[in-house]
């Protein structure tokens, strides 16, 4: 392909364990992932390459052919159509492409051929191909040189060089045709042996009687530490469920500020914000102002060229009877972040950090 076309059908998915890639189809108004990158998750976020997030709700997921099924109450329509490829006549040196976001990081595109169109591992066929494949880029698709999808990329084999596995876009039939019977966000679980679709929460297949793991039900369980600061962020009026992106890790916006919770060394939680970027002019004052001007209990400082206002607290005190002075000094440091800001700018010259949503009105 001479130019890419189907970028902005493909979305980022971020849950509390971490992120893999999806992509929508708008024929089908679902997104398509693999089932290892959302778990036993039933509402992940969806991330557009703007950096728009959108919850989405599990609707089926297949762990025995690692495909999983979203919705959401979004209008897509603005997205491009994305086509399967209509056969199964792949063959060795076909160009093919896999795009998604490879260790979290932005969009990318790699580039390569089909090694093997039917390569068997662990009892499946996969599509192998030379194109670079990374943790992240599990669940986006893998696409021909005529635009259309061949196959759902997965990272579960990632010790091996130079290779990487697809997920035969073929497969996708029958859970297709179980799509036309879900409806809403009710979750359904495909029964590895039978393929029937279970509905409802139980210990066994109602078809064949196979029997079924109850952890394909269960949400993933919260350290106390993230229900502190999921509760935290729920003061705020925002679902925790857009803001994770990844074990303890939160981001999210305040205002226009852009707004980060983690830990850091297993010993601190840290709540900090990029608010300005430095000046080109009067940096003596301006230093001399970050050594001096009293943010208690927040503290100013310097990273890669930006200002950040932070708060930092050991994860002994947040259990402490402190706890909730803590979730307060949390939720206030987002109201300081957008007042700090401003008064950088006035007063320095400096320009609004990169991350600040107040750029794109600049």
């Amino acid at each position: 392909m001479a130019q890419h076309t189907f970028e902005p059908a493909i979305f980022k998915v971020n849950t509390a364990s971490g992120s893999g890639t999806s992509f929508y189809l708008k024929d089908k108004k679902i997104f398509v992932t693999n089932y290892h990158v959302v778990g036993s998750y039933k509402q992940v976020s969806l991330q557009d390459m703007s950096g728009s997030r959108y919850l989405a709700h599990v609707v089926l997921a297949n762990p025995h052919e690692d495909v999983a099924f979203l919705r959401t109450l979004e209008d897509f329509d603005n997205v491009p159509q994305l086509d399967f490829h209509g056969n199964d006549s792949l063959r060795q040196g076909d160009k093919v492409y896999v795009a998604g976001y490879p260790f979290g990081m932005p969009f990318t595109v790699t580039e390569g051929v089909i090694s093997a169109p039917s390569q068997l591992m662990d009892g499946k066929q996969y599509i192998q191909t030379d194109a670079a494949v990374n943790p992240g880029n599990s669940g986006g698709p893998m696409i021909n040189d005529k635009g259309k999808i061949i196959g759902i990329t997965t990272s579960k084999f990632n010790n091996a060089d130079n290779m990487g596995f697809g997920v035969p876009a073929t497969l996708l039939t029958e859970e297709f045709e179980a799509l036309q019977s879900i409806a809403g966000h009710s979750f359904n679980l495909v029964c590895g042996s039978c393929s029937a679709m279970i509905s409802e929460r139980s210990e066994y297949c109602n078809n064949c009687g196979q029997n079924i793991d109850l952890k394909y039900y269960d949400e993933p369980l919260l350290t106390d530490l993230a229900v502190f600061c999921e509760n935290s962020i729920a003061s705020l009026g925002i679902n925790p469920v857009l803001t994770r992106q990844g074990p303890e890790f939160w981001e999210f916006y305040v205002g226009s500020s852009m707004v980060r919770l983690f830990v850091y060394n297993q010993s601190y939680l840290y709540a900090t914000s990029p608010i300005n970027q430095l000046p080109t002019q009067n940096m003596p004052a301006l230093l001399d102002e970050l050594l001096s001007k009293d943010v208690l209990p927040y503290q100013l400082g310097i990273y890669q060229n930006e200002i950040y206002v932070s708060y930092r607290v050991h994860i002994s005190d947040v259990f402490s009877p402190r706890q909730e002075k803590i979730k307060n000094n949390v939720a206030g440091l987002f109201t300081k972040a957008n007042e700090l800001d401003d008064y950088f700018v006035e007063k320095f010259g400096c320009k609004f950090s990169t991350h600040s949503l107040k750029m794109r009105n600049v």
